[in-house]
């Protein structure tokens, strides 16, 4: 089966086919870095991990591309209520976020380039559009992209032009040709950062970052883009205009969103104030455990965060950890060989991470069927750890994961002994209880004659 993906740019399920044989262009937006990252970043660079991860095993040389927005409204905000300096500030926060994200167990990009870099690039695209009546300076000394010289605005997102003119609520800007025309480039403010142009002193505006990063670094025509559904619209549809309008080529040729992270129904954000720091979760929750929520469901659909979700992931973790332990007591060099073809075939399906689980899971069984049979299990060890490996998880000693789980275990070994207790006083309405609790738990019993057993099934 070949690798299919659902092109956001046309909503169609299509066979990937790279611009070059063998190679990967793939550029993913990155953070803001004023604060630390969410659960809804945590998402995005999962995902995109998994996309990275599975292209490198088909065999691609992927150049991965990701990038650090470290000038911005809030930035400048942010560092002046903290009384720091802008650049301490965000290489801060740039080192906090990768802490997140090798706890996350993400491999780092081919590339994290920062905008404050690349200011070159974005004066060169803004004369582009200027030179091509995409763009204009306006009265009050900011650069406007002119929205309505791209034919093709909207096509992203599906939104039609003149429904976003007329739908929408925005202060009247007697500088702005039409009320959709965005900002490329903003005059200086005092005691702001900036940075000299053709127009002055001032700084980029948001939307033009993505597009100079990705053309400087991928070319004006590369494979891949994505990012988290809601930067779809106006972001990438603005990066669309800004980069095709200004170099002619096809830009990115698939785009990527994954859902929304929602509580309670309601999308994640922090302008909603409904948000949890990646460093909140994981100081409960080991960061495997959130990375196993993540890839529990699809990457297109909603993902609805709880801590009884994340107890399921743990649960579901625990069960392969279990199996982990038991093959190192019954095995050692386990070598990495090709993948079952149900595993492939799910990542192959748009990255289809629930699938591929289902399958690590049906792997599981088998080897802890076998090894209670005492056959030969030494293929499903070699697939369960290539699948483990390539999904970013189960990559602790299993020793040292259930260590951390020393209270599961005194709970569980309590409930056993008042199990014991209650098939002495023949209460074994009591004692099958308890077995179904534990079962529910994912903890499986085995009364021989020496006593019980468990074991994480």
């Amino acid at each position: 089966m070949s690798l299919q993906l659902h092109n956001s740019l046309t909503g169609k399920k299509e066979v990937f086919k790279p611009i070059e044989a063998g190679k990967v262009g793939m550029y993913i937006c990155g953070v803001t870095v004023y604060d630390y990252s969410h659960v809804g970043h945590a998402r995005v660079m999962v995902v995109f991990d998994i996309v990275y991860r599975w292209l490198k095993q088909l065999g691609y040389d992927v150049n991965y591309v990701r990038n650090f927005t470290d000038v911005d409204d809030k930035i400048i905000a942010r560092a002046a209520e903290s009384n720091i300096d802008i650049q301490a500030l965000t290489d801060e926060m740039i080192d906090a976020f990768h802490q997140d994200m090798d706890g996350l167990e993400c491999l780092r990009p081919s590339l994290e380039p920062r905008a404050t870099t690349h200011m070159d690039e974005m004066i060169a695209m803004i004369e582009a559009l200027i030179a091509r009546d995409c763009a204009y300076v306006s009265s009050s000394g900011d650069v406007l992209y002119a929205v309505r010289s791209f034919e093709g605005y909207g096509q992203l997102s599906g939104k039609d032009i003149d429904d976003l003119e007329s739908g929408s609520r925005v202060d009247v800007d007697e500088s702005k040709r039409d009320p959709l025309d965005f900002v490329l480039w903003k005059k200086a403010k005092k005691g702001e950062p900036s940075w000299d142009s053709p127009w002055g002193q001032g700084r980029p505006g948001w939307h033009i970052e993505c597009s100079a990063m990705s053309c400087k670094h991928l070319g004006n025509t590369f494979d891949i883009h994505g990012g988290g559904m809601d930067l779809k619209f106006p972001h990438h549809e603005n990066e669309i205009a800004q980069a095709r309008a200004a170099n002619d080529g096809q830009f990115a040729r698939y785009w990527l969103h994954n859902g929304f992270v929602n509580i309670n129904a309601e999308k994640m954000s922090k302008s909603l104030g409904n948000f949890f720091t990646i460093r909140e979760v994981t100081e409960n929750f080991h960061p495997e455990v959130l990375r196993m929520f993540i890839l529990g469901t699809h990457y297109r659909s909603p993902l609805d965060f709880s801590d009884a979700a994340l107890d399921a992931a743990k649960a579901g973790l625990d069960r392969l950890y279990e199996t982990k332990r038991r093959i190192g007591e019954t095995t050692t060099g386990i070598e990495q060989v090709s993948l079952p073809q149900g595993f492939c075939d799910a990542l192959n399906d748009d990255f289809n991470t629930p699938e591929a689980l289902a399958e690590v899971f049906e792997c599981s069984r088998r080897i802890n069927k076998a090894l209670d049979a005492e056959e030969d299990v030494s293929t499903d060890i070699q697939y369960f750890a290539a699948m483990l490996a390539l999904l970013g998880i189960v990559q602790q000693d299993a020793a040292s994961w259930f260590q951390g789980n020393d209270e599961d275990t005194d709970a569980i070994e309590k409930l056993l002994a008042e199990r014991m207790q209650a098939k002495k006083n023949r209460d074994f309405a009591r004692a099958d209880a308890i077995r179904d609790t534990l079962k529910a738990q994912g903890i499986v019993l085995e009364d021989t004659a020496s006593g019980t057993t468990w074991k994480r099934g």
